[in-house]
């Protein structure tokens, strides 16, 4: 049985409205996500604020916004793809919002989609509406009446239009009372024309009976010059000194305010209905217009496919219109809608990017930007990046949850296409900021005499310190002398001693203080040479001199020296560290020989050491240690982190009787050395705060030790701070700046972006050369002609900079594509294993849409890495196909072409040249879009045709090397990826939203039987995904779901795929079930019918065999008499089920 939860909820915005919600406050602005409407609302500062989420059961495809008559606020309708509508708005009485209607389509369905999306037009006054769902069927609605249904919505009629391929509609701005409206529209999808019809939406005058729209109701119709046209603007009638005058010569008509203005890509067209007069405007740059939004009656904000932001203005003479002007004002992302909100602020929802918020300076006609609304949608690939397990190429995963495991996303489309890193991880919330400081090396903690808790902050710099004072009320006091504390050099090491002494040590000094005397007690110089190294604990400071002398000090007898070791030329210290939960050893990492050694501070002898390098060739050191109880005593003991000169932190279980080490593991948290600092919590364990570029918060939960993302990108060092105004608050100190911040008590996901200016269609990921090969393709215009160039990259897996240099594709006389890229593992012209990276393509046709019958339509190109870290070419094998998808099998590779599934054999020659052998090939059903391997069984994903499973049989002695279609799924399913989850069974999307778990039927009666796949598990996800990857997680034996697989889609989700457990399997079933009856979601939609299988051959009764694991979790976030009526009859009560769902939460 299947489990699917969202672990980055889809953040792509179609569909946005500028709505008057709630009583007595200012306009507010709804969006829709997929299956979320969120309300934000404006500040004066030109931001928007997040105030408020509805989920809906259904995937949003209208959103429009209604005004009843006579009422203070508006409604907002709201439609989804399975043809569930309803309107919301605010509930005077329960004072929130409340679904006032909901309807559902219940008619057999026998019409034909509409080609373009659905479309949704309301008249001006906000009472009437057309929805245009069907391919030559409009519905109509208005708003009731009467007086006591006023609030809701009546279905009018559905009636039948000749103009069947509707391109844009709109009502007008009319005087008489009567809507009319106007269709853009296509006469027949094989011909590129556009024409625009009127007609009136009512013919009475009551306006209660819809027009039948037939050629004879016609009031207006042209066609339009531009067969690129698609956008409709109506133009309002203007101000009262705008307002149009009557001329009854129609001769001497001229156009005026009130028409509507058609949108092409090479030209303007104005049309004033009432005058019938046009006015034509080429325009300068031609372009593909897609989003707008009115700033006044004469300037609209037009944004086109290429983000480019356009402000249309209607040139005027008095009340009459003389022309049209396209003035370009700024760069957006691609807008899939634009909001203007009024003051000058400008909202761009994005699909193909991050959405924005604009301050727009009329003046100078240009765009400021104020806000940015992080977006990953749409996903077009993703990869893992597996942080943790980096000795050697473990088959294991780590799990989402313990932040070892990053997924790395190409996201967004052409200029707003990006890499994206999601990770589990802690957010920081800043409390305040102390200081604008700079070159800061360490902060340390200090309590002043009498003080119960923290109340003094020691900053060090370079050639000096400061201290500051803090009062109960949070008040801040620089100090300029405290009790004989140097100030004129830099501290290493400030700490408050159990006896009441301060123990403070510079570069030249150690000295113990009295803080209730004020007097230095006692103080230690080395005899020549500077301290670089120090740490300590109660009883003991270990430093080094100059980095080759140890010295260890006794604290209870006034710092005399007890014990010298002088490495000499041997070695060099690189960093010290003392645990407070172990006074008698000390951990140093030494620098020449990369080794880690535990001593004995009586003796400064090793007790155990450890080489930390593992390749001849590594020359990492060791940079900073810290040995603590991560891990509660009862469950592990002692853990000793190492953080290395190359980003890497390397982690030691210590024995806690012979403090030996064991359980090497490694994780990578950047390119440069991490900083380690002590966090203590209760009962003797700590928190290990690491700063790095991807800064890390190291803890234990569940067992073991996570280690999540932090935001704190900037973060140089930190430390404890726990003061009567900040309790348990850390210190954290930037390049420019000292702060004091908190940290949250639950995990959420973080994004780290990388812009790359270009759509990235593929990913893959190698742990050998540390770098992610990227797949691009950048679209640019130049002399007006839409310019396709493609490449391959390598990018850091870290930092994410670009190394070496680009592969470029072909770009001339046709282009090529990037079509898949993979890493594999092959064996070189000696028999070794080597790095490449595969990557697939295709040729586009030229511009006649034909090719030659013998040209080549697509490549495979073997690419390897040289010491410079660039790509160059191995190998390329010319294709008659596209290479729409590649993978491994074995020292094979399988290529999914065109219309075959082929096998290749690699042999590679010498490191520039290699050969690819076809040794077998299969033929799919219609076009193969995806594979699968696993062992030698090939998952090919079809077009048209769902799955089939292929084997290989190696040669023998009756046939050479073949493929035999083992299994199929026996169902017509556009598919759009595949992906092997457990033992016989297979994951599958479509291009509907659905997934499928299918499993290979081995226990069939006949051989019919054995090749029909069945169907396990299935759902509605609602959104398309575009890739899904494995992963093999180490679970618990009592785990009550098991990871299988990471799905990106093309809202921008990221989805964690698991199986269940079998004695959870029942359970969850029941109580899923149990729970649709009792959470009520806005819009009052059924989750069965949300969740049901749907395509064009049948639709089920709801989700089979498969728990949404964010429904499950609304179970939290209802009272607890609703929580007794989900859990009555279902066998555990209350408080077992909320801890249930409490463990499904911490999967991800």
């Amino acid at each position: 049985m299947a489990y699917i939860v969202p672990i980055h909820r889809p953040t792509s915005v179609r569909h946005a409205l500028r709505v008057d919600l709630y009583p007595g406050e200012d306009e507010c602005l709804i969006f829709a996500k997929t299956n979320r409407l969120e309300i934000w609302k404006l500040q004066e500062s030109g931001t928007l604020v997040h105030t408020d989420t509805k989920a809906v059961n259904g995937t949003i495809s209208i959103l429009q916004k209604l005004r009843p008559r006579d009422a203070d606020t508006e409604l907002v309708f709201v439609g989804t793809d399975r043809f569930h509508y309803f309107t919301f708005g605010w509930n005077a009485t329960e004072k929130r919002l409340d679904t006032v209607d909901s309807f559902f389509d219940i008619h057999e369905k026998h019409l034909r989609d509409s080609q373009s999306q659905d479309l949704c037009c309301v008249d001006p006054t906000g009472r009437f509406m057309v929805v245009l769902l069907w391919e030559g069927v409009i519905n109509v609605l208005r708003m009731h009446t009467v007086k006591s249904k006023r609030q809701n919505l009546h279905w009018m009629d559905q009636v039948r239009v000749s103009e069947l391929f509707i391109k844009s509609a709109t009502f007008l701005y009319v005087e008489t009372g009567h809507p009319k409206v106007a269709f853009l529209y296509q006469t027949r999808t094989d011909n590129p024309d556009t024409h625009l019809v009127t007609y009136r939406l009512t013919s009475d005058d009551k306006n209660t009976e819809v027009s039948r729209f037939e050629v004879r109701d016609q009031v207006d119709r042209m066609e339009i010059n531009d067969p690129g046209a698609a956008m409709l603007i109506p133009v309002a009638r203007g101000e009262e000194d705008q307002k149009r005058y009557i001329i009854r010569n129609a001769s001497t008509a001229r156009a005026q305010l009130g028409g509507v203005i058609v949108v092409g890509e090479t030209r303007l067209l104005y049309y004033d209905d009432a005058a019938k007069k046009a006015v034509e405007t080429a325009l300068a740059e031609p372009s593909i217009f897609v989003a707008w939004a009115e700033y006044d009656v004469s300037h609209y904000f037009v944004g086109d496919d290429y983000g480019t932001m356009w402000l249309l203005e209607i040139l005027l003479d008095g009340v009459v219109v003389t022309g049209l002007q396209m003035t370009k004002i700024g760069v957006t992302s691609r807008a899939s809608t634009l909001v203007y909100m009024g003051n000058n602020i400008l909202f761009v929802g994005s699909h193909c990017g991050d959405s924005q918020v604009f301050h727009v300076d009329p003046n100078t006609q240009s765009l400021t930007l104020i806000q940015t609304l992080g977006s990953i949608a749409p996903i077009l690939d993703l990869n893992i990046m597996d942080m943790g397990n980096r000795e050697g190429e473990g088959q294991t995963t780590n799990e989402y949850s313990s932040g070892q495991a990053r997924i790395v996303t190409g996201s967004g489309v052409y200029k707003d296409g990006s890499i994206r890193s999601v990770r589990s991880g802690v957010g920081l919330d800043d409390v305040g900021i102390l200081a604008e400081l700079e070159n800061v090396r360490a902060v340390f903690p200090l309590k002043s005499h009498g003080a119960s808790k923290t109340d003094t902050l020691v900053i060090s710099f370079l050639t000096e310190t400061r201290m500051f004072k803090f009062n109960p009320d949070g008040e801040v006091e620089e100090v300029e002398e405290f009790s004989g504390m140097i100030f004129n050099e830099q501290t290493l090491l400030a700490r408050n001693l159990s006896n009441g002494q301060i123990l403070q040590v510079t570069t030249t000094t150690a000295l113990l203080i009295d803080v209730e005397g004020g007097v230095v007690v006692s103080t230690w110089k080395p005899a020549e040479g500077q301290i670089t190294n120090v740490s300590a604990n109660e009883e003991w400071i270990l430093l080094a001199i100059d980095g080759s002398v140890l010295i260890s000090l006794r604290i209870q007898q006034d710092l005399v020296r007890d014990q010298q070791n002088d490495l000499q030329e041997k070695d060099q210290v690189a960093c010290i560290h003392l645990a407070p939960e172990y006074p008698s050893i000390g951990v140093v990492g030494f620098w020449r020989s990369g080794t880690v050694s535990i001593i004995d501070l009586k003796t400064l002898q090793s007790i155990h050491s450890e080489n930390l390098r593992r390749k001849e060739n590594n020359a990492s050191i060791p940079r900073d240690i810290v040995l603590a109880q991560v891990l509660p005593p009862h469950l592990g003991g002692p853990t000793l982190f190492v953080a290395m000169e190359d980003g890497f932190v390397i982690t030691y279980n210590v024995s806690q009787d012979d403090f030996s080490l064991s359980g090497r593991k490694s994780i990578v948290l950047g390119t440069r050395q991490a900083r380690l600092q002590l966090l203590p919590r209760t009962n003797g364990i700590y928190n290990v705060f690491a700063t790095s570029e991807h800064p890390s918060l190291v803890y234990g939960a569940e067992g073991r030790i996570i280690y999540s993302a932090v935001t704190a990108d900037d973060a140089t060092c930190i430390c404890p701070f726990d003061a009567e105004a900040f309790p348990d608050s850390i210190v954290i100190v930037t390049e420019k700046e000292v702060k004091i911040s908190t940290i949250d008590t639950e995990r959420r996901t973080h994004i780290q972006t990388l812009p790359m200016g270009e759509t990235v269609r593929r990913i893959a990921y190698s742990r050998n050369e540390r770098a992610f090969g990227l797949g691009c393709f950048k679209r640019q215009i130049k002399h007006n002609e839409e310019i396709i160039t493609s490449s391959f990259k390598l990018v850091d897996e870290v930092i994410f900079k670009q190394l070496g240099k680009d592969f470029i594709l072909d770009s001339s006389p046709r282009v090529e594509l990037v079509e898949s890229v993979i890493r594999a593992e092959l064996l070189d012209a000696s028999g070794n294993p080597v790095e490449r990276f595969l990557v697939g393509t295709s040729y586009l046709d030229d511009a006649q849409g034909t090719a030659p019958q013998n040209a080549v339509r697509g490549r495979i190109l073997v690419l390897g890495v040289d010491s410079e870290r660039s790509p160059y070419l191995v190998s390329s094998r010319n294709l008659k196909g596209a290479c729409r998808c590649l993978a491994v099998m074995d020292d094979m590779i399988v290529a999914a072409l065109a219309k075959t599934v082929v096998v290749y054999a690699y042999n590679e020659i010498s490191s520039s040249s290699a050969e690819l052998r076809k040794i077998a090939s299969y033929r799919p059903a219609t076009y193969p879009v995806d594979l699968a391997v696993e062992g030698d069984i090939i998952a090919v994903a079809d077009l048209m045709k769902s799955m089939t499973l292929v084997e290989y049989h190696p040669p023998n002695s009756n046939s050479g090397h073949r493929l035999e279609e083992v299994s199929r799924h026996y169902q017509a399913l556009w598919a759009t990826a595949v992906c092997h989850v457990d033992e016989e069974s297979w994951l599958e999307s479509d291009a509907q939203g659905n997934l499928l778990v299918l499993r290979r039927n081995l226990a069939g009666v006949t051989i019919e039987d054995k090749s029909r796949m069945e169907v396990t598990s299935e759902i509605n996800l609602g959104e398309v995904v575009n890739k899904i990857r494995k992963v093999t997680v180490e679970a618990s034996e009592n785990a009550v779901v098991v990871p299988r697989a990471f799905l990106g889609t093309t809202e921008g989700g990221v989805y964690l795929f698991g199986t269940i457990a079998p004695n959870y399997q029942d359970i969850l079933i029941r109580f899923q079930n149990k729970l649709a009856e009792v959470v009520e979601t806005t819009g009052n939609i059924l989750f069965s019918r949300y969740r049901s299988f749907r395509n064009e051959e049948r639709e089920s009764d709801g989700p089979f065999r498969f728990i949404d694991g964010e429904f499950l979790e609304r179970f939290l976030d209802i009272d607890e008499q609703a929580q007794k009526e989900v859990c009555a009859g279902l066998g555990p009560d209350v408080e077992a089920m909320r801890n249930l769902v409490e463990e499904l939460k911490r999967i991800h």
